[in-house]
């Protein structure tokens, strides 16, 4: 077996392994702030389609029946179990998606700032714990 070096050492030592930089990587992914806008139009485009859905099967399966349906002319107006409501309802349901998950992701992203901004803290007081001891 060959010696090493001190230098040689000491670079191994500096660099980063694979398995570091794709832990690193991972939690730059899982702790990146979600854009409010683009959250938003994924989550109304969401509501939209499921809501024209439900309102499509309203219609196959039993136009009489709509019931079930009937409460949502409480809060959107304009709609109905029918053709026109299907395109009323899809509009309703993106604007409420859209606040809902806009109003979502400014939160997510705000408890995380501030959870990762006390764990920041918290660590740099650790750290200087004791600097006034070695004064």
């Amino acid at each position: 077996m060959g010696t090493s070096t001190p230098q040689a050492v000491e670079q191994r030592a500096s660099k980063p392994d694979a398995l570091e930089l794709a832990v690193e990587r991972a939690m730059v992914l899982a702790f990146a702030p979600l854009h409010k806008r683009v959250f938003g139009i994924a989550i109304g485009a969401a509501c939209a389609v499921l809501l024209a859905a439900v309102t499509l099967m309203s219609i196959v399966r039993d136009p009489s029946d709509e019931i079930q349906l009937r409460i949502l002319r409480a809060y959107f107006s304009g709609y109905s179990v029918s053709a026109a409501g299907v395109v009323i309802g899809a509009a309703w349901g993106f604007g409420v998606g859209f606040i809902a998950g806009w109003f979502l992701a400014f939160w997510r992203n705000f408890i995380l700032a501030t959870w990762l901004l006390y764990i920041r803290v918290r660590a740099n007081l650790l750290q200087t714990r004791e600097f006034l001891d070695h004064i």
